[in-house]
């Protein structure tokens, strides 16, 4: 909508490179001509995306929501997807980004191993509280606004769901190229980590996927027993 009302608007980009984590030597541009890769970096392809400049705010900070989602069949196709995740929140209050803000990552990126290092990381053991906080405590406060938290759900699990059908082709060729041909059943899984960010009209959008998600635990909120939706192809 911005997009066909302001003819003057442009828009931000945000570039990851490839083998890249915990948010190391991701950056924000205006200008696609100033992408640059720089280090131990500078030599590895990159990922530009288009930058959300419109999430939703809680506190007036962004945040982004992890969710695990564990694929334990191709054939058929079995998901399971945690009915719980983490919301990760930046540190600084957010701004939609400007030539003069791109550099604030407490404000734009939303990594935990980064806000982790900002003087406004709050600790916290409580749910509701924190820069690090379970995904249902964000739904009951948005409940409590009046948003429809189911249909944020059923479109986020719509989300998972389109993008692991996308995957599907090409998860089975590096299937079929380690597992004897024939072999009975599911003989591994892999457990993928989604990045999901909620806009300001609460529409999911999906940042990332992580083959390799981190597992590391906390606080104990993190290792309650998490129920599961089971699909079947």
């Amino acid at each position: 909508m911005m997009k066909e009302s302001d003819p003057s608007w442009k828009p931000t980009f945000i570039v990851k490179p490839d083998g890249g984590c915990q948010g190391d030597g991701i950056y924000l541009v205006k200008d696609p001509s100033d992408v640059r890769l720089t280090g131990s970096l500078q030599n590895r392809p990159a990922v530009v995306q288009e930058y959300i400049c419109k999430p939703l705010l809680v506190d007036k900070l962004k945040f982004d929501i992890r969710l695990y989602v564990l694929l334990k069949s191709l054939e058929p196709l079995e998901i399971y997807v945690a009915k719980d995740g983490l919301s990760r929140f930046c540190t600084e209050p957010y701004q939609e980004p400007t030539v003069k803000n791109l550099h604030q990552v407490f404000m734009h990126l939303t990594n935990y191993s980064l806000n982790i290092h900002s003087g406004n990381f709050i600790h916290s053991d409580n749910a509701n509280t924190g820069s690090k906080r379970t995904f249902s405590s964000i739904l009951c406060r948005l409940s409590s606004r009046g948003a429809d938290v189911k249909k944020v759900w059923s479109d986020i699990i719509s989300l998972v769901i389109k993008t692991i059908i996308a995957l599907t082709p090409e998860l089975k060729v590096y299937y079929q190229s380690d597992i004897p041909a024939g072999k009975p059943g599911p003989t591994c899984f892999q457990i993928l980590g989604f990045d999901i960010l909620l806009m300001k009209n609460l529409k999911p959008m999906l940042l990332e996927v992580n083959a390799n998600p981190s597992m590391r635990i906390e606080h104990e909120q993190e290792v309650r027993p998490l129920n599961v939706i089971v699909i079947l192809e």
